[in-house]
């Protein structure tokens, strides 16, 4: 079995110590059942797909808006989002809205 090199110097010189991975050369430690992303804050639509900048959503559902005359329409589309940390982890701009913050729960990818 071959291990992983390290994550953070690249070494190929790992050893294993009880469940972590360990890096002689930089002394990292980790445990390789939690990998680390390298991209971050990690959004996952409606239907289970990994968004990302710049992609085109769809909303899935009517949703309310506070302060707004009217709702946002399922169907919607919405282009050029940006992952964000949070809650509301989608930050866009919608038309005739303007800028807004959703939960990607509530979109699919296009």
């Amino acid at each position: 079995m071959s291990l992983p090199n390290c994550p953070e110097c690249h070494s190929e010189y790992v050893y294993e110590d009880g469940i972590l991975l360990v890096c002689p050369e930089c002394a990292y430690e980790w445990n390789p059942a939690e990998a680390k992303e390298d991209e971050g804050v990690i959004a996952i639509d409606a239907n289970g797909n990994k968004l990302a900048d710049g992609d085109t959503v769809s909303l899935i559902k009517d949703l309310k808006v506070k302060g707004a005359p009217k709702d946002l329409k399922q169907g919607t589309r919405v282009k050029n989002i940006r992952i964000v940390e949070g809650d509301h982890n989608i930050d866009c701009k919608i038309d005739g809205f303007g800028a807004m913050k959703l939960k990607s729960e509530f979109v699919k990818k296009l």
